[in-house]
Order: C-alpha cells, then sequence, then structure tokens
C-alpha cells in the first residue's frame, strides 16, 4: 500500500488506515483477529481513545508484540494538566507501549472547554511535558466544530488535526483543509463512510483519498470491513462524472441530520442504546425494511418509548442532533 505523509509529524501511514472506536464492542477473540489481519495487510496506523472503553487495552494485549511496525495514536477528553497526565499514563500501560506516536485532545467543542485546555495548568501543558520526556512524539486535536479546529490549527500548537469529512459533510473544505495542508498540519480523517450511514463504501472513500494528503480511519471491527476498506486502494482511481453522481444522490437521500453512531450520547439515563434505536428507525424508513425491522427493534431491551426527554445525550452529541424529537418519531413508528 502506498503511503502519504501526515504533515509535519513526518509519519508515513497507509492512506486508510485503522478506527478503533468499534474495537471496543469485540471479543478478545475478535480484535485479536481483525488487529493482527490489518497489520497483515499493510496498515500502519492505528487511532483509538481514552473514550472508547477498552479499545486501548485491546490494542495492547492483541498487537503490542508488534508496536514496531505500526504508529500509535490515541487521544484524551481530560482539559486540566493533573488529568491529561493521568490519562496519558493509563495510555502508556493499556497498550504496552514505553511511547505514543500522536496524542490528541479529543472532542473541542466549545470555547470554555478550549480555554481550560490552553490555559496554564491546561491539558496541553501535559501534552508538552510528555513530548519533552519522551513518552509521545507528535500532538494533534480532533473536533466536530469547524470553527474551534480552525482556531487549534492556527495557534501552530497541534501537528495534526482530525476532521469528519465525508460525501455528505464537506464543511472542512472551506476553510480548514486548505489552511491546515498551508500550515503542513496533517489531516486525518473520522467518519469517512459517515458512521457508517454511507452505503456505497468504495466509492464514499474514494471521495474522501481523491483530496491529496488526507489519511482515512474507518471504524473496523470485522474482516468484511477490513476488506470493504482496503478494497479502494487498489489501483486508486478518482471519482468519474457517473460515480460523483451516485454520492450526490446519496447523500441527498441521507440528509444532514444522521445519527453517526460515535456514541458520545452514551450512556442513556432511561437505558436506550440510541445509536442502534437510530440506526433501526433509519432502515425502516430509507430502505423500506417495514417486514423486517421492528421484529429486530424488539429485541432491544428499552425501547425509544422510554425516553424521559431529560437532554442528557443532545447536550453531549458532537453533531447537535435533536435525539429527543427524533426519539419520539422513532416511538410513533417503532414503539
Amino acid at each position: 500500500m502506498d503511503k502519504r505523509r501526515l504533515g509535519r509529524t513526518g509519519l508515513m501511514v497507509t492512506p486508510i488506515s485503522f478506527g478503533a472506536l468499534p474495537v471496543q464492542r469485540c471479543t478478545m477473540a475478535e480484535a485479536n483477529q481483525v488487529l493482527n489481519t490489518a497489520l497483515d495487510a499493510g496498515i500502519n496506523f492505528f487511532d483509538t481513545a481514552r473514550a472508547y472503553t477498552d479499545s486501548e487495552e485491546k490494542i495492547g494485549v492483541c498487537i503490542a508484540n508488534r508496536r514496531q511496525e505500526y504508529y500509535l495514536a490515541t487521544k484524551s477528553m481530560a482539559r486540566t494538566k493533573a488529568a491529561m497526565s493521568t490519562d496519558i499514563q493509563n495510555s502508556l500501560a493499556n497498550m504496552k507501549t514505553e511511547y505514543i506516536d500522536l496524542y490528541q485532545l479529543h472532542n473541542v467543542k466549545s470555547a470554555a472547554d478550549w480555554n481550560t485546555a490552553m490555559a496554564p495548568g491546561g491539558a496541553l501543558e501535559a501534552l508538552k511535558e510528555a513530548q519533552t520526556a519522551g513518552r509521545i512524539g507528535h500532538i494533534g486535536i480532533t473536533g466536530h466544530n469547524m470553527d474551534m479546529l480552525v482556531r487549534a490549527v492556527k495557534t501552530g500548537e497541534f501537528s495534526t488535526v482530525q476532521v469528519p469529512f465525508n460525501c455528505v459533510e464537506q464543511g472542512a473544505l472551506q476553510e480548514l483543509i486548505p489552511l491546515a495542508k498551508a500550515m503542513d498540519v496533517g489531516i486525518i480523517v473520522m467518519k469517512p463512510l459517515g458512521g457508517g450511514m454511507i452505503s456505497e463504501v468504495e466509492l464514499a472513500l474514494r471521495f474522501v483519498l481523491q483530496h491529496d494528503g488526507l489519511v482515512a480511519i474507518p471504524g473496523m471491527d470485522q474482516i468484511e470491513h477490513l476488506d470493504q476498506n482496503l478494497a479502494p486502494t487498489k489501483d486508486f482511481k478518482p471519482l468519474n462524472a457517473e460515480e460523483t453522481a451516485i454520492l450526490k444522490a446519496e447523500a441527498a437521500a441521507l440528509g444532514p441530520v444522521f445519527c453517526r453512531r460515535c456514541g458520545y450520547c452514551m450512556p442513556c439515563v432511561a437505558g436506550i442504546d440510541i445509536p442502534s434505536t437510530f440506526i433501526f428507525h433509519h432502515q425502516y424508513t430509507r430502505y423500506n425494511m417495514k417486514n423486517v425491522i421492528p421484529m429486530r427493534y424488539k429485541g432491544l431491551e428499552v425501547k425509544a418509548s422510554a425516553c424521559i426527554e431529560c437532554g442528557e445525550c443532545e447536550s453531549r452529541c458532537p453533531y447537535n442532533l435533536p435525539i429527543r424529537t427524533r426519539m419520539k418519531q422513532v416511538a410513533q413508528d417503532l414503539g
């Protein structure tokens, strides 16, 4: 597989790399299989996070013995120096390594977040100290708020920026991506498949890869995902007019307001599995699976009708989805 330079980090990484958020849903045996198969296939960059429950631990158990074969990235939502220092130590221990190539400030979404992390005694101080001590190589930032990410890149403090970008969500092209390229900041693309909601997998990944310098990290927890995601790297070609039209039609049908299954809304105080609930409803309405989905939906332990409208999930959703309103619609359609 060809490699792409990840901005001024100088790391040469595979254009399709490994997003390890879904690994938290794997058994240890399943994680071992998909992580090692990814390495065998040539993937050399793995991105995880403190927030992904046991994803770091699974990486440590399954592939720490092959540490020389890959670059390792993780991230923390800690905003203070003390909390970030603790998270860095935990990440090193979990992944059974003495060095993390890229450590990222995770999901910076508000001015308050930013101000705390960047102030004296903030998370950035801990990251810089760990970098000086040789425990991390480079410092990055992730988020969904374009204005915040542009602000971050302009400071010059971050060597990479991780941003959602796909055929539906193209806001990063307006300012963030050109700015990052101009400042030699590596660009890591999360949600290249819209959290699994974009069905034209190969076309969607080719859409991302036809933009020079971008590195995509689709989430993977099955060998089938790995095979699908790597297909566009073989004899890569940019999209032609017909393929572009297919993606545009899918983007129009999907619309901008949809669940990406990031799971940040969880846990729900009422016990609702919010991402699964929305996936079922999406399949029910978009794909007209009205004979199949109600049966599958019945398998959920807690239904949408149990929503108490507390709004806690909405405060955590990085996409500002109207979750309470949508829960009412699911309850109306599926119970």
